[in-house]
């Protein structure tokens, strides 16, 4: 389910998956597992590490700080340079795992500051549409479908 309010709310998505919390947490921090369901990716998923990203090229990176990894259940990243895109500069992806049992989970994402009011809302919903899904894929059947153009 996708939410959608009013120009101040973020974008938010829940998603109930049929893997472990553990599983996801490692998709999300670890270098192999982001690039497995969204695009190439470089650095540490660590907290206090930094991420780049490749979507056209691959000499810009949306670059990320890892501000918290909290194993198995909160990740959340600052986007700290993205010449590309830059209604993402500052804003949060945050991902919150909600364990449901020892193979199944909810997960909770938003992407604060990621608003109706930024002129790339349109691109970017159906984006994170896109890659939310192909997280769950990866997670559930270990093939996600990342960007492949990096």
């Amino acid at each position: 389910m996708t939410t959608y309010q009013n120009e101040t709310t973020d974008y938010t998505k829940t998603l109930r998956l049929s893997a472990s919390a553990d599983t996801v947490f490692h998709a999300l921090t670890q270098v192999s597992g982001l690039s497995s369901w969204w695009t190439r990716a470089t650095g540490s998923g660590n907290a206090g590490g930094e991420l780049r990203f490749y979507f056209d090229s691959s000499v810009d990176a949306c670059v990320m700080t890892v501000d918290q990894a909290q194993h198995p259940t909160q990740v959340t990243w600052t986007v700290t340079e993205c010449r590309f895109l830059p209604d993402w500069l500052g804003t949060q992806p945050t991902f919150t795992i909600e364990p449901i049992d020892h193979d199944a989970c909810e997960l909770h994402f938003r992407h604060h500051g990621l608003t109706a009011e930024l002129d790339c809302i349109e691109m970017c919903t159906v984006g994170w549409d896109t890659y939310l899904a192909s997280l769950r894929q990866y997670v559930q059947t270990g093939q996600g479908a990342p960007f492949t153009n990096a």
